[in-house]
């Protein structure tokens, strides 16, 4: 899809993991409330402190939700993709925004506004399961990556981010595999909750000990099993 490409809002919230078990009714309301943005590089979708109005859906692009310490230095919390949305608890709370959204590619969003998803809780139950649902999914992923970035050392994050972002070989024979690393080095540190010198440390540290292959932002995983078992 390119930035003249004209947007099927009611498909694209069809594939949507959040509204994956919606009927089609449901999808046709929030299509007809929703409007597609689409933001540049480098540029910030809303600041932390303002006011949400309804949450958002990547189309295509990279958001990086973060904020900024009083020292200057910034903590990324989430990168969202393609067919991923943001926003949606704090749309519940009726808060100001807790973190900062920046785009980190070109990005096209759809917006779905607080109005529409709040008449369709009130009309039916069955759709405000599925909110839930998705909700609760997304806040047990965050407490498990808490857990894994506050109980695991610098190495053992890393391992865990590059084996989560690499798909399976489909033989046990094959034991080799290729991930491209979605954004900058220094995003995916803060991300993992590690230092920029921290991070290429332990990239350094695995390509020496013959685990990995590193090129740029392209990776090769030399044997999964022995970077599962590998202990700094």
């Amino acid at each position: 899809m390119t930035e003249h490409d004209v947007v099927d809002i009611a498909a694209l919230l069809a594939r949507l993991p959040l509204f994956s078990a919606i009927t089609s009714a449901h999808i046709e309301h929030l299509a007809a409330a929703s409007r597609e943005k689409r933001i540049r590089k480098g540029e910030t979708l809303f600041h932390r402190g303002d006011l949400p109005r309804g949450f958002y859906a990547v189309v295509y692009g990279q958001i990086k939700l973060a904020f900024s310490s009083p020292q200057g230095t910034e903590k990324v919390v989430e990168v969202i993709g393609a067919r991923q949305t943001f926003g949606e608890a704090v749309m519940f709370m009726q808060r100001p925004y807790p973190v900062f959204a920046e785009a980190l590619a070109d990005t096209l969003l759809v917006h779905i506004p607080s109005k529409a998803v709040i008449e369709l809780l009130e009309a039916d139950s069955t759709f405000a399961l599925h909110m839930l649902a998705g909700l609760s999914m997304r806040v047990h992923q965050l407490i498990q990556d808490v857990e894994s970035y506050s109980l695991r050392s610098g190495a053992q994050r890393l391992i865990g981010y590059l084996i989560r972002n690499c798909q399976e070989p489909e033989t046990g024979a094959d034991r080799t595999m290729d991930l491209e690393l979605p954004t900058s080095k220094q995003v995916i540190a803060s991300l993992l909750n590690l230092t920029p010198e921290t991070f290429s440390r332990v990239l350094h540290d695995l390509s020496s000990s013959g685990l990995i292959t590193v090129h740029g932002r392209h990776i090769t995983i030399n044997d999964i099993e022995q970077l599962r078992r590998y202990e700094p």
